[in-house]
């Protein structure tokens, strides 16, 4: 073979031979060849199980570092709070604040993370002896962030220090404002900026260009809880703590930092693990009354997991940001009375109910206008749909619903009787939807906007739409279709029914909590016989698989009525299916059984099937 000849590509072995599912999937192995033998390697020095090891190494983890994966601990990843830009002038402000007794401001964002950032920080002031002002913006008429209005409230009311928690890196006027009151301010905030910044105290963001703790993966209420490490560390150096007001126990409050993390679907790596497997720990106990109340609301049966805050507490924190009132949800995690707790989670569960009935009502609608404009011929690559009769509160879900649906990047917009649209987009991996919603408002298409790859926020005219469609199309386009040109299902490994057990759930539970950069195991089941499928509930169907053997395991696919996956369970009756999904053991009346999350099927070839 000559230099210029180009070498041979071999095409990845289909997993099971499946090359085109019912989702129009190609089913590959995690592993590669490389990857496999780590795992063999990982299963030999740390005597792990084989499927197992695979799931450690198929989520990249190098030998050195299994140990730590599969128990982080805080106090081994936690970094010096210093290696943040300014930390040590928040440290010091927050400090002085306590020593005077001053009247501090907290104001913090409408979702999880601002509710649990802001609960964390006044939970923090109140064992400082200081009585904090907590003011979370309303959705609708306040909108995102710190607002001049809310400032001068704030001031009036005596504030001379304002944390901002969640939100302020973009905060220009409100903090000029500030300033012109007499008020010192201090960011603590994880989104993404720019090359100018607000002119204030002290602003904590790892995502700032001149930050280099490498931090930026943290939630903001993890954020809170390294800068309340920092201002004990400066508070102890003062002689502050004594018998009488002992230090306060940070690791204690990590229900806050679980909730707010998995909420706000940052990377489950490094520091971040510890945080949500630790705080699971705390949940467990039900010692803290707010987070209680909200479990029992959500009618949690047995041990919270990360899925659990992220599909079941989350959300209904989040329905009193999106259409009850905004803090609903730090006065219930900051409620001392079980009674006033549980009064306060009942509120916030009947506003998730409202929530969901108005989501799907604006879903239903925002699908058949996608379906209109993307035609029969399937043609363009950005869905952007807009309604007068839309909550505001739900926009960011109804994108998210169509981006699940159509695989594609999508926007919803709720207009406004004046003309005025405010709306959300959620992308696909590999297409920066943030980049290009900021382009658009340097192009003067967008009134405002900004976000990160994977969401975006965006205010514009009602007559800019179709200009805003098209340079959505022109920006994102040729990235759109590369991603959707890879439409693969990564499979971790392959079992019969009879392996599917609590037992090896708690197995693979080893390397939780999964959730977003710790994608949970999916397994597959080859050949099982399709025994039983209905439907159930909103759009699921509920489904039975059988073994050759004749073991049985559970499933369930989520909203799949009406997608191609429910059409291809519903015409698959009673026949062999290769299945594949993620596992959770179900309890009900004290019974464990396990279920499986059917995510795809296919039907099998006739030949033998090849797992690898």
């Amino acid at each position: 073979m000559s230099p210029s000849t180009p070498l041979p590509v071999q095409a990845p072995v289909a997993f099971l031979g499946v090359t085109r599912s019912a989702t129009g999937c190609l089913w590959r192995d995690r592993l590669d060849p490389r990857g496999a033998a780590k795992a063999l390697a990982i299963a030999q020095r740390f005597q792990l199980p084989e499927m197992l090891a695979r799931v450690v190494a198929g989520r990249g983890i190098e030998l050195d570092a299994v140990e730590d994966f599969l128990d982080p601990t805080i106090r081994k990843l936690l970094p010096d709070p210093f290696s943040l830009t300014q930390m040590e002038a928040a440290a010091q402000r927050i400090a002085d604040a306590a020593t005077r007794g001053e009247k501090v401001a907290i104001f913090g964002d409408y979702d999880v993370d601002g509710a649990t950032s802001s609960a964390l920080m006044a939970w923090h002031l109140r064992h400082c002896g200081l009585d904090p002002l907590i003011h979370i913006p309303d959705r609708i008429f306040e909108g995102y962030g710190p607002n001049v209005d809310a400032i001068r409230s704030l001031a009036d009311r005596g504030a001379t220090l304002l944390i901002t928690v969640d939100c302020g890196t973009t905060s220009f006027e409100p903090f000029a404002e500030a300033k012109r009151r007499g008020m010192d301010v201090v960011v603590i905030d994880h989104h993404q900026a720019g090359d100018e910044l607000p002119i204030v105290d002290a602003l904590v963001n790892p995502n700032r260009l001149d930050d280099l703790s490498g931090l930026g993966h943290l939630a903001a209420v993890g954020l809170v809880l390294v800068t309340l490490v920092a201002v004990n560390r400066e508070l102890r150096g003062r002689g502050f703590w004594n018998a009488v007001r002992p230090e306060p126990d940070l690791l204690g409050q990590l229900h806050h930092v679980a909730l707010g993390t998995v909420a706000d679907v940052v990377p489950l790596i490094g520091l971040n693990r510890a945080f949500v497997a630790k705080g699971l720990i705390a949940m467990r106990r039900r010692d803290h009354i707010g987070h209680t109340a909200l479990m029992d609301v959500a009618r949690l049966n047995g041990p919270p997991e990360a899925w659990h805050l992220g599909f079941m507490l989350g959300p209904r924190i989040n329905a009193g940001g999106r259409i009850g009132k905004a803090d609903l949800g730090v006065r219930l995690l900051l409620e001392g009375d079980v009674s006033e707790a549980a009064r306060i989670a009942a509120d916030l569960d009947r506003l998730n109910e409202e929530r969901r009935a108005i989501e799907r009502a604006a879903v239903e609608q925002a699908e058949a206008e996608a379906l209109a404009s993307l035609g029969f011929e399937d043609k363009g690559t950005v869905i952007i749909t807009a309604s007068e009769g839309w909550h505001p509160g739900v926009v960011g879900l109804v994108a998210a619903r169509l981006k699940e649906k159509f695989g594609r990047p999508a926007f919803a917009v709720a207009l406004e009787p004046g003309g005025t649209g405010t709306g959300s987009g959620r992308s696909i991996a590999g297409v920066d939807l943030g980049k290009a919603v900021r382009q658009a408002v340097h192009d003067g298409i967008l009134a405002k906007g900004g976000g990160h790859a994977m969401a975006a926020g965006v205010t514009l005219r009602k007559e800019r739409l179709a200009e805003f469609r098209a340079a959505m199309e022109a920006a994102l386009g040729e990235d759109v279709r590369k991603a959707r040109h890879v439409n693969e299902l990564l499979i971790d490994g392959a079992v019969s029914a009879r392996a599917v057990t609590p037992d090896f759930v708690a197995m693979l539970n080893r390397a939780a909590p999964y959730g977003a950069g710790n994608p949970e195991p999916v397994i597959a089941l080859p050949a099982h016989q399709l025994v039983y499928a209905d439907p159930v509930g909103e759009a699921h169907l509920r489904l039975r698989f059988k073994a050759g053997d004749g073991a049985v395991v559970n499933g369930i696919a989520f909203r799949s009525v009406g997608q191609k996956l429910g059409q291809a369970l519903l015409e698959n009756r009673g026949q062999p299916l290769h299945v594949a999904g993620t596992l959770a053991v179900d309890r009900w009346q004290g019974n464990e059984r396990v279920q499986l999350r059917v995510s795809d099927v296919a039907v099998p070839d006739p030949g033998p099937a090849v797992i690898r």
